[in-house]
């Protein structure tokens, strides 16, 4: 048999064998990311402290362990509405207080999490009627019992989503002890402060605040321009009655609900977020549960438009989007009215994000920055390009579009690319001739 054999970097071996690579065909390594994900600040009666991520699945099925009020609650209305369309929350916690506890005996109840809710919380503990010496014990959170378990004494019970158990010896039996101090933390302008640190630490295509306060609305605003300008994070953020943005990362929701204020940024957020790069969500039904204040005089719909307002107007009882449009309004030779469309950003916003992603991937550090090193780049930047046009979210492309040469230094890569995205219909221009 041959004594040489394996792989081979050049053909410099000793012993006769056979030397063979594998090595994959060419072809895409990165695509278009995934859109959905909204980041925003809450104040909450129940939740773990800091940044934590809810999907849309999760929040159905677990909004009771996650929140403390099951899906259907009407303080679950504000992210029932961001999830209408949004697929993934970023969700910070601002307000996490005390929480809220009860002894017996020397059993010491705490609820998992600090908030009011924890407040709503009973344990019953009855004698089990199949065994004599065993204890039933549940925790029931509003009237929902949330967890059951059988124990013969206190050091065998176990925590669950919602309390934690600490003592020893036998239990005594009570038709119902209620947990008590829980609070809500006053929320300050540091706790959003902290917010927008975690906030920069995670990935997301829409950033929403949902308050009223023109400080923190200045807060976001700073934010957004930052780390858009000066990091090259691609975001955009929801706010509402914020019209002198004159950005086209902010979005400023002119609408008020019956309700309140600031409602409509949660659906907002989550469209804008859900939206892929060859949609447009000019003349989208509102499908939430507020009553939206959408009653205004064209004069009024023509001064939100040239005010980069985000509108709603109803028409034959629905609700809809008047057009999909950013604060940006000072247009220039360099930066002209197409930077004022939200589809248009978001396809921008979207090769950003991912060419950037598909480089630190696949490229930084792993290919040779000379002529074969920077085609393969190239090639990969075109194919991408190539899957924008297919779904229309850019038109006209051809391959000598894209350049890619050399930098001033050796580790250096420079792109230019030429491109033009595509936008929805919103006007109609017809001329009729009558014979």
């Amino acid at each position: 048999m041959a004594l040489g054999g394996g792989t081979f970097l050049v053909q410099n071996k000793v012993l006769p064998g056979a030397y063979i690579n594998f090595v994959s065909k060419p072809r895409a390594l990165g695509g278009l990311g995934e859109r959905g994900t909204v980041c925003i600040p809450l104040e909450l009666d129940w939740g773990s402290d800091g940044m934590m991520t809810v999907e849309a699945g999760d929040f159905q099925k677990e909004a009771m362990e996650i929140f403390g009020y099951s899906y259907s609650h009407e303080k679950m209305k504000p992210l029932r509405e961001l999830f209408l369309y949004g697929k993934t929350a970023k969700i910070y916690r601002l307000n996490s207080g005390e929480k809220a506890k009860a002894t017996l005996d020397s059993l010491t109840i705490k609820a998992r999490y600090g908030g009011i809710r924890g407040n709503d919380i009973q344990i019953l503990i009855r004698k089990n009627v199949d065994q004599e010496d065993a204890f039933d014990v549940q925790t029931v959170l509003g009237e929902e019992v949330v967890d059951s378990q059988t124990v013969t004494c206190a050091e065998e019970l176990k925590e669950n989503a919602y309390v934690t158990f600490s003592g020893t010896g036998e239990l005594t039996v009570t038709a119902g002890i209620t947990l008590t101090g829980g609070t809500n933390l006053a929320v300050t302008g540091s706790a959003y402060s902290l917010f927008l640190e975690e906030a920069e630490k995670e990935s997301f295509q829409v950033l929403a605040y949902a308050g009223e306060d023109s400080v923190t609305k200045r807060l976001m605003d700073a934010f957004t321009r930052r780390m858009r300008n000066e990091e090259g994070v691609k975001f955009v953020t929801v706010m509402q009655d914020y019209p002198n943005g004159d950005f086209e990362g902010i979005i400023s929701i002119a609408n008020e609900t019956e309700e309140e204020k600031a409602a409509l940024v949660y659906w907002t957020a989550g469209a804008c977020a859900g939206a892929e790069v060859n949609q447009s969500l000019t003349n989208r039904v509102y499908n939430g549960e507020y009553t939206v204040k959408a009653k205004y005089k064209k004069s009024q719909f023509e001064k939100g438009i040239e005010s980069g307002s985000f509108m709603f107007y109803e028409e034959n009882g629905e609700v809809r989007v008047l057009s999909d449009i950013n604060t940006f309004v000072s247009y220039e030779s360099s930066k002209n009215g197409d930077f004022s469309s939200n589809r248009v950003i978001r396809v921008l916003d979207s090769i950003a994000n991912d060419i950037a992603g598909i480089f630190s991937k696949y490229y930084l550090g792993k290919e040779s920055n000379n002529a074969n090193g920077r085609n393969l780049l190239k090639t990969e930047i075109i194919r991408y390009h190539e899957q924008l046009q297919s779904i229309e979210a850019i038109e006209d492309f051809v391959a000598e579009d894209i350049t890619v040469t050399q930098g001033t230094g050796k580790r250096d890569v420079v792109i230019f690319e030429s491109v033009k995205p595509t936008d929805a219909m919103e006007k109609l221009y017809m001329k009729v001739e009558v014979a």
